[in-house]
């Protein structure tokens, strides 16, 4: 069997277990409730590397990050 996986509820602003509200209103999963409380953290941080990253951005160069 496996770890349980924790999920972060947008509509409740809670972190869930695996049986929580439907998978639209979640984010994750996490491995841990800690990780899942940070879940729109997290999110912010990996939106605004693939901002910058020239591989997913056609208006980024490896020279010039794109503006924020």
């Amino acid at each position: 069997m496996s770890a349980p996986k924790f999920y972060y509820c947008t509509k409740h602003h809670t972190v869930e277990g695996e049986d929580g509200c439907k998978a639209a209103d979640r984010l994750g999963p996490y491995d841990t409730a800690e990780e899942a409380a940070r879940a729109l953290e997290i999110a912010a941080e990996r939106t605004k590397a693939w901002d910058n990253d020239p591989d997913w951005n056609d208006d980024a160069t490896p020279d010039e990050p794109t503006k924020e």
